[in-house]
């Protein structure tokens, strides 16, 4: 056992509060931050101790808050928190997105201005990109952006906008020239959620619950200082986090390997031993006993697939197009889990109310249908498979 690894378990035993363990069946459980309540004072005291050792962003530089650890001990540091199903101290937009393309193209004014403020939790993040008209199709973006001395005035609309209704900051893609190809002339701007001008709508969804808003910008004016990159050239900016957010999905997905939870700690495997029941071969069900075995070989395979791109990723490399494979790949093997779950389930997955059925089966129908959007959330997979034939395998237009 490596001597960080051997301090980060007895750490883990002293700190971690033991309602916390087995809570978490994601990497993206945790405290949000910015207007976030946390779900227990145990939940706060988890956030605050990993705050005061930088671990809220583990491999990020000390001069931000974060613990500048090493490409294996954040890994020893991931393992070790799935390992108990802990919940992650800090999750969010701002440690996935945003805080990687500032480290990497920010100027450093920027990284000053809002790095600290992201690993501390005081700052939530919401993305700016999609638009009616503009979502696979994202550099036909119609949001205006025009400039008007040190600032832009901006005008528009987007869509689909995760948690708009509760973030501090947005990172936004605006139109500032209209001349050339339609992917140059956007720019990457950073804009307060409180600035006049900005109208948010939750957008209900037949799941029952939903994260997704459409912001409006009515003369929004940010300063020119909030450009990430260059004016104009921002079309570059949106395809490097658009990277960090397919590999995101991806690992969303493949968190814990093959027995990744389906329902916080019960599992894939769980579901269909409370169902059918087994015998002196496992499973009294073979055919569904092989769909599982490959449903799980599958995970894992993707797991293993994804840790080499995690690796390059705390080494300070950008994720490439190689993302748009684990999005694909991700979300197909998380729809064709939930249609299992079901499958296993048979009448009972019928229930979305009522003491008919159990919470358990309610949940499972309820988050198959959530799963249906995966294919289409992040860039549908049909605009995933265009990149990964151009950008991977080479192939002609």
């Amino acid at each position: 056992m490596s001597d960080f690894r051997t301090e980060l378990v007895a750490w883990l035993e002293e700190n971690a509060p033991k309602s916390l363990h087995g809570t978490a069946s994601s990497p993206f459980q945790g405290h949000w931050g910015g207007k976030s309540e946390f779900p227990s004072e145990d939940h706060r005291l988890w956030f605050e101790r990993c705050l005061a050792r930088g671990w809220t962003a583990p491999n990020w530089p000390k001069t931000y808050g974060g613990a500048e650890l090493s490409l294996e001990d954040a890994r020893v540091w991931q393992e070790e928190l799935f390992k108990r199903h802990l919940p992650l101290p800090l999750v969010g937009f701002g440690l996935t997105m945003i805080g990687p393309i500032l480290l990497a193209a920010g100027s450093e004014e920027l990284k000053a201005a809002h790095l600290p403020g992201i690993v501390s939790g005081e700052v939530r993040w919401c993305q700016g990109y999609s638009e009616p008209g503009a979502g696979s199709d994202l550099a036909s973006l119609r949001t205006k952006a025009v400039r008007d001395g040190d600032e832009f005035v901006v005008n528009g609309q987007k869509i689909w906008t995760s948690h708009a209704d509760l973030s501090d900051w947005i990172f936004c893609l605006v139109r500032t020239n209209d001349e050339g190809v339609k992917q140059v002339g956007i720019t990457f701007l950073l804009i307060p959620m409180n600035t006049p001008g900005i109208t948010i709508r939750p957008i209900p969804l037949i799941s029952g619950a939903s994260p997704f808003c459409e912001v409006f910008f009515e003369d929004v004016r940010a300063p020119v200082a909030n450009v990430v990159g260059q004016v104009d050239q921002g079309w570059k900016v949106a395809k490097a986090l658009l990277a960090h957010e397919r590999t995101m999905v991806g690992e969303s997905i493949a968190a814990g390997g093959a027995r990744a939870p389906i329902l916080f700690t019960y599992t894939l495997r769980d579901h269909a031993i409370d169902v059918i029941g087994t015998d002196e071969n496992g499973l009294r069900d073979a055919a569904v006993r092989d769909e599982l075995v490959r449903s799980e070989m599958e995970m894992a395979a993707m797991k293993l697939t994804l840790e080499r791109t995690k690796d390059r990723i705390r080494a300070g490399d950008q994720p490439g197009p190689e993302s748009s494979i684990f999005k694909v790949v991700g979300t197909e093997l998380n729809m064709r889990r939930w249609e299992l779950a079901l499958k296993i389930a048979d009448q009972d997955a019928l229930g979305w109310e009522g003491d008919a059925y159990s919470d358990r089966n309610i949940a499972m129908t309820r988050q198959w249908l959530r799963s249906r959007g995966n294919s289409i959330e992040g860039g549908t997979s049909e605009i995933q498979r265009n990149i990964i034939a151009r950008r991977v395998l080479g192939l002609p237009k």
